[in-house]
């Protein structure tokens, strides 16, 4: 296969994004934030919307930004796992965006609109659990989301270079998936991993200390993802050398620009795009928080983090009534448990009880929540077919 040169790569990322957001009404939820955000704001139903507490929120809660997340010291916990739009904001924002994600992926599974009435009544009750209790259990797991813990649980070094390298030598083999870099853009990446606070997360995410030191194996353009495609991104394989033993650690270096979602007024975040990323990270999931660091790549914003074989995102192809309305449910309480961990006792029963007034009396969830999910849907729905034909007609690129 013939590598891109750095020059090539804007048009195929481009055509890339444009073919995966043609496959699936619900790839092209995923892809399409910028839209999410201004077509909510058109909607009458916006208006209704309630300001929450200004705390963290995702930004980009849609159901592939969820799934298990290991800490350092191998604990697995279901978090939000993806921070690029993260802002100080309406969490409001956090719960359409994932109605929206759950709405969409019961349709492509031929569910009733029923069932998505259920589900939006089960996301609020699993959000408000959270806020009485974060302490609480989420409940039982819905089948895609037991599934892929299972897997996270058994994963090792071997499985996660198998999965993003085609093998388990500390090498990157390019092809469809990795690109060869710019001499100045591996040189980069060298003096990345070698920076200070870069090489100590590193060097810290077995857990053991001493005197190992940290450099450069291989490192490759990595073409992932489809909202961030364009963005820089790269994986790295570093090495922990000590005496005559050297480990490996398999890391992502992604590029962080200014974020599409709109932030609570008079918000104060890092300017530093990585680093308003790490910060968000920290507070909304500690696992991956206390796993990444910021720094900068060349003239670029980047985030470094650890890419851990228990980290995996939530696929789901097909979901069945009773477990859409639980994974519904579920997931809410992880979002919920993300906000709540930033909010003192009275600001989350203030929060909660904002949530409880709003509810209507033909839906148990609140109105505002239940009209802009359903005024989305249909936004959306328009959006992804126009977006097909025009694919189609080769009007985007293909």
């Amino acid at each position: 296969m013939k590598m891109p040169s750095p020059e090539q790569r804007a048009d195929l990322l481009d055509r890339t994004r444009a073919l995966k957001m043609a496959r699936s009404a619900h790839a092209y939820v995923r892809g399409n934030t910028r839209k999410f955000y201004e077509w909510l704001g058109e909607e009458k139903a916006s208006k209704r919307i309630p300001v929450g507490p200004a705390i963290w929120i995702c930004g980009d809660c849609h159901l592939g930004n969820l799934g298990p997340i290991v800490d350092r010291d191998g604990a697995v916990e279901v978090q939000i796992r993806d921070l690029d739009q993260a802002v100080i904001g309406n969490p409001a924002h956090d719960l359409i965006r994932l109605g929206l994600s759950l709405a969409t992926a019961a349709r492509g599974s031929d569910l009733p609109g029923i069932t998505t009435a259920r589900m939006v009544e089960e996301m609020a009750e699993g959000y408000g659990a959270a806020l009485r209790d974060p302490g609480d259990d989420a409940g039982p797991e819905p089948d895609a989301v037991r599934s892929v813990r299972r897997r996270a649980l058994g994963r090792r070094w071997r499985h996660l270079a198998r999965e993003r390298l085609d093998d388990v030598e500390p090498t990157i083999p390019l092809g469809a998936k990795f690109w060869p870099l710019e001499a100045r853009e591996r040189d980069g990446v060298a003096r990345l991993v070698e920076d200070r606070d870069v090489a100590e997360l590193i060097v810290g995410l077995d857990g053991r200390s001493g005197t190992r030191k940290v450099g450069l194996v291989d490192a490759a353009y990595w073409m992932k993802g489809c909202s961030s495609l364009g963005l820089l991104r790269i994986a790295a394989i570093a090495s922990l050398r000590e005496g005559k033993r050297v480990d490996h650690a398999l890391i992502d270096v992604k590029q962080a620009i200014a974020p599409l979602a709109p932030a609570a007024k008079g918000a104060v975040m890092p300017e530093e795009p990585a680093e308003r990323v790490v910060a968000a990270a920290r507070a909304l999931s500690p696992y991956l928080g206390g796993r990444m660091v910021a720094g900068r790549l060349l003239d670029h914003s980047v985030f470094v983090r650890e890419l851990a074989p228990q980290d995996l995102k939530l696929e789901v192809e097909q979901f069945s009534r009773g477990q859409a309305v639980k994974a519904a449910r579920y997931l809410s309480f992880v979002v919920g448990k993300a906000h709540a961990r930033q909010m003192d006792d009275a600001t989350r029963h203030e929060w909660a009880a904002t949530l409880d007034s709003g509810r209507s009396g033909s839906i148990d969830a609140p109105s505002w929540l239940w009209d802009s999910i359903v005024a989305l849907a249909g936004r959306h729905e328009t959006g992804y077919l126009e977006h097909c034909r025009r694919f189609a007609d080769g009007k985007v690129a293909r």
